[in-house]
C-alpha cells in the first residue's frame, strides 16, 4: 500500500442524507460493481466511474475534475439456500417501496485509490476517508432514491374539500343501494356535499361503473365523493375530488359523513381501494409472452439485441427506446459516445441529457450488455438487460406523471421525449428528432360562400382514430370489430404537405364511453412489403377554388363576425361527455371535417393549459390581437426574444404549447420589425413547409409497438423491430425472434421513408 499526501490533503466532506450518489453503476454506461474491476466512486463529488481498461471513464473523469481519492467497489451477489419455515416477504400495502439493504444480497469489498498517484491503492483509515466510505455504502444511491420517491404516492387533501359547503342533513342508508341514475349496486361514490349516490367509472381489474358520479359533477358542480365499501373505524376511505381529478384525503371525513347519518366508527372496510386495485393488477399481471403452442421464444444476443429491466411499470417507456435507437438518426447522433463531449461537459452525467441519451444507445447497440445469464444447471435463461433508472429520472424530472412509477401512455412519452430533445439540442445543430418532421395540410371550407382557406402546421407524428364497426354477432363478454384496412385509417386524416424521413403513427383504438376511454380490439390489415402514400399528398389551392379571405364569417376562430360550428359534429362530441367549449376548439381547428376528426384533436389536446378558456375571437381585419404578457413572459424564460415570442403567440393561436412547438421548428425564421402588423397566412398559406417537399411518399414498416392488456388505465407494451427479413420482439429484457409478430393489433407504427 502506497504512501499518499493527498488522503490528507484533499478536502472531504461527508454526504448528507440526500446526495446523490452513484455507486450502482457508472454515470456514462451501464457498468457497475458486478463487472470484474467494481466501480470507483469519486470521493469528491460521488460519481460513479467505470474501470474497464478500454472505456474507464473513472480516468477519465479524474482527467477532467481534477479528484484524485475514488472508493473502488466490488460485489458479489449471495447464494441463499431456501429452507423450509422462512417467512414469505411482506406483502405490499400501499403505493410505496421499502428500502432493501443490499448487504443481504451482496458481500462488499472495498479499497480506496489516488489517480494523483498512478491509481495505486492508499490507505482507507487516514483523514476523513473512513467516514466518507462508510456514509457512501451505507447511504441510498441515486438510483434507489429516485426510485422509492417515483413510488411514493402520496395523498393530500385539498381546498375543495377543507372549505367544502354541505348542504341540508338527510339519512344515506348503505344497506341496498344503488346508484341515483341506474340500478348498480356497487363501485358507489357518495357526494360529500348534497349526499347523491352515484356510480363510478369502470376501472382496471373488472370493477363495473356507469359513470354517474362523474355526471353528477358535471351537472351540479359538487366536487367532492366518498366510495361506499372503503370507509374504516379510523376514518380513511377512498376520497375523490372531481375539481382536482386526483384521489385526496380528508382529515374532517368523521364529522362529514355525520352529516348524512354515517358513523365512521361503525363501518368496516368490505372492497378493495384504489390503492389496492392499482398495486394489485401491478402485481399479479403476466409480463411472459409466448408462442400460440406454448413454447417460449428463441432468446437472441449480440448487438442491437440488449434489452430493458424493467423498474415496474417502465414498459411504455422501454418500448419507445427500443424503437427510437433502431433509426439511423438517433443511431448516427448518439452512438459511439461523443468522447469530446463527455470532456466537456459541464454538468453532471446523470442530470445531462446527452450524456445519458449515448449512455442509452451504447447500452442498446454495443453488444457489451447482450449476454446469456445461465442457471445453475446450465440452462441459457436470457439476458438480464440494462437498467434505465438514470435515464428515466432525468427525462421525468419535474413531470406530473413520467416522474412516478405509474403506468403510462407510449405516445404520450413519445411526444414528451421529442420536446425535451428537442429543446436540448436546440443550438448544436444534431438534433436527431428532426427526422420526424414534417407539415401537414388542412382544407377549412365555408358551408355558405363555399369558399376555402388552406393551412400548413408542422409536427412530428399522426394521430389517428381507428373506424370501429361492431360485428354483428360477437362471441363472448367482450365485442368483436370488424377489421378496417390501413388505408381506410389514413383516409380521414389531412393531407401531407411534406413527407418524413421516418413517420411515426399512433393508432387511437379506444372511444369514450360513459366519459371512460374504453379499449377497442379492431384489427387493421397490413399488406407486407412497401407502403405508398402519395395519394394523400396535399396540392394546396386548386385553380377552380376561391379563398376565403381573412376575417370572414366561417374563417375559423379569427373570424370578425364570430365562428361557425358544424352542429351535428357539436351534439356528437357533447354526447361523449367533453364540455362545450372543448367540442366547439376541437371543430375550429378541425376546420368542421366531422366529429371523429374533431375527437383526435380533442384526445391530443386534453391537458392544454388554456383548453377550457373562452374562445376569443381575433381584432378586426387591419389590427393586431395583443399576446398575452404572463405567455411572453414564460417564453421568454425559455430564452427566446419578445419578438419570437409574439410571432409563436400569434401563429398558434395563442397555444403555449404549439408556440414552444413552433419556435423550435421556426430558429431560423427572421423576425421583422413590423412582423406584428403581417397578417400570420398569406393567401390562406403558411410560408414555410417544414421537411423536403421532393421526397416521395413511399415506406417501409421499420417497427411497431403493441399495447396488451384490457384496458388503456393498464397493461404491458412491447416493441417489434425489423432486423433483416425478421421481426425482433423486444419485451422488456426479453429479446427474441419473434415469426408472428401481430402487426395488425399495433398501437404505434414507425415507417422509413424509402429515397
Amino acid at each position: 500500500m502506497a504512501a499518499c499526501p493527498h488522503t490528507t490533503s484533499v478536502r472531504l466532506n461527508v454526504p448528507h442524507s440526500t446526495a446523490q450518489i452513484y455507486k450502482d453503476e457508472c454515470t456514462v454506461c451501464f457498468d457497475s460493481p458486478d463487472n470484474e474491476g467494481g466501480l470507483d466512486v469519486c470521493l469528491s463529488c460521488f460519481n460513479g466511474g467505470c474501470t474497464d481498461p478500454d472505456r474507464y471513464h473513472a480516468i477519465q473523469h479524474y482527467n477532467k475534475e481534477g479528484h484524485p481519492l475514488v472508493v473502488n467497489i466490488k460485489r458479489i451477489k449471495i447464494q441463499k439456500d431456501v429452507r423450509d419455515g422462512e417467512e414469505p416477504p411482506q406483502k405490499i400495502t400501499k403505493i410505496a417501496i421499502q428500502a432493501e439493504n443490499d448487504a443481504d444480497n451482496y458481500e462488499y469489498f472495498t479499497e480506496v485509490k489516488c489517480y494523483e498517484c498512478g491509481g495505486v491503492e492508499v490507505d482507507k483509515t487516514a483523514g476523513q476517508i473512513p467516514k466518507v466510505v462508510d456514509a457512501i455504502m451505507t447511504s441510498l444511491s441515486a438510483s434507489r432514491q429516485s426510485e422509492i420517491k417515483a413510488w411514493e404516492e402520496e395523498i393530500v387533501s385539498c381546498d375543495h374539500i377543507r372549505n367544502i359547503n354541505q348542504e341540508t342533513e338527510k339519512v344515506v342508508s348503505a344497506e341496498n343501494a344503488h346508484c341515483a341514475n341506474c340500478e348498480l349496486g356497487e363501485n358507489l361514490w357518495l357526494c360529500l356535499v348534497c349526499g347523491n349516490l352515484g356510480c363510478g367509472r369502470q376501472q382496471f381489474g373488472g370493477t363495473g361503473g356507469n359513470g354517474h358520479g362523474l355526471a353528477h359533477f358535471d351537472a351540479t358542480g359538487h366536487g367532492v365523493a366518498c366510495k361506499l365499501g372503503t370507509i374504516t373505524p379510523e376514518g380513511t376511505a377512498d376520497i375523490y375530488c372531481y375539481h382536482c381529478n386526483e384521489e385526496r384525503s380528508d382529515d374532517q371525513l368523521g364529522a362529514h359523513l355525520a352529516r348524512f347519518g354515517i358513523k365512521v366508527e361503525t363501518q368496516q372496510k368490505s372492497i378493495k381501494s384504489l390503492t389496492e386495485l392499482s398495486l394489485e393488477q401491478n402485481q399479479n399481471f403476466n409480463f411472459n409472452m409466448f408462442t400460440e403452442d406454448g413454447k417460449s421464444f428463441e432468446p437472441l444476443f449480440g448487438p442491437g439485441y440488449t434489452g430493458f429491466k424493467n423498474l415496474g411499470n417502465s414498459c411504455y417507456m422501454a418500448s419507445v427506446l427500443q424503437s427510437v435507437f433502431d433509426l439511423p438518426a438517433f443511431v448516427s447522433r448518439y452512438f459511439p459516445v461523443d468522447a469530446t463531449h463527455l470532456q466537456t461537459c459541464n454538468q453532471d452525467p446523470g442530470k445531462c441529457l446527452q450524456c445519458q441519451l449515448a449512455k442509452v444507445a451504447d447500452g442498446l447497440l454495443s453488444g457489451r450488455y447482450s449476454t446469456p445469464t445461465v442457471s445453475d444447471s446450465g440452462e441459457v435463461q436470457g439476458q438480464d438487460g440494462i437498467a434505465p433508472g438514470m435515464f428515466k429520472a432525468l427525462v421525468g424530472r419535474g413531470h406530473p406523471e413520467f416522474s412516478t412509477m405509474r403506468q403510462q401512455d407510449s405516445f404520450e412519452f413519445f411526444q414528451h421525449l421529442i420536446k425535451i430533445i428537442t429543446q436540448s439540442e436546440r443550438t448544436t445543430g444534431r438534433d436527431p428528432t428532426k427526422t420526424f418532421e414534417f407539415s401537414n395540410e388542412q382544407r377549412l371550407q365555408c358551408n355558405e360562400c363555399k369558399k376555402v382557406r388552406y393551412s400548413r402546421d408542422s409536427t412530428t407524428a399522426l394521430s389517428i382514430a381507428v373506424p370501429a364497426t361492431k360485428k354483428a354477432t360477437s362471441n363472448g363478454e367482450e365485442d368483436e370489430y370488424e377489421s378496417v384496412t390501413f388505408e381506410q385509417c389514413l383516409d380521414a386524416t389531412n393531407r401531407f404537405a411534406s413527407f418524413p424521413e421516418v413517420l411515426v403513427i399512433n393508432m387511437r383504438r379506444f372511444a369514450y364511453q360513459n366519459w371512460v376511454p374504453r379499449k377497442l380490439a379492431v384489427p387493421i390489415i397490413f399488406s407486407e412489403g412497401k407502403f405508398d402514400l402519395e395519394k394523400y399528398r396535399g396540392h394546396g389551392q386548386q385553380a377552380d377554388e376561391e379563398c376565403l379571405p381573412e376575417g370572414a364569417p366561417g374563417a375559423g376562430a379569427g373570424a370578425a363576425a364570430g365562428p361557425t360550428f358544424d352542429e351535428a359534429a357539436l351534439e356528437q362530441l357533447q354526447m361523449t361527455g367533453f364540455p362545450l367549449v372543448r367540442c366547439q376548439k376541437a371543430l375550429l381547428a378541425t376546420g368542421n371535417q366531422g366529429s371523429e376528426v374533431a375527437m383526435d384533436w380533442l384526445i391530443q389536446h386534453m391537458e392544454d393549459p388554456d383548453i377550457d378558456d373562452p374562445i376569443v375571437t381575433s381584432a378586426p381585419s387591419g389590427g393586431a390581437s395583443e399576446a398575452n404578457p404572463e405567455q411572453i413572459s414564460q417564453l421568454a424564460d425559455m430564452g427566446f426574444t419578445d419578438k419570437q415570442a409574439k410571432k409563436a403567440l400569434k401563429e398558434t393561436g395563442g397555444n403555449m404549447e404549439r408556440a414552444v412547438e413552433w419556435l423550435f421548428s421556426h430558429m431560423d425564421t427572421p423576425m421583422d420589425d413590423d412582423e406584428e402588423a403581417a397578417p400570420a397566412v398569406s393567401g390562406g398559406q403558411s410560408q414555410e413547409i417544414v421537411g423536403d417537399v421532393s421526397k416521395k411518399g413511399n415506406y417501409q414498416l421499420a417497427s411497431f409497438i403493441s399495447h396488451k392488456g384490457p384496458s388503456v388505465h393498464c397493461g404491458h407494451y412491447v416493441s417489434h423491430i425489423k432486423k433483416g427479413n425478421q421481426w425482433v420482439l423486444f419485451n422488456d429484457n426479453k429479446v427474441v425472434d419473434d415469426p408472428k409478430a401481430p402487426v395488425d393489433n399495433a398501437y404505434i407504427y414507425i415507417f422509413k421513408r424509402e429515397d
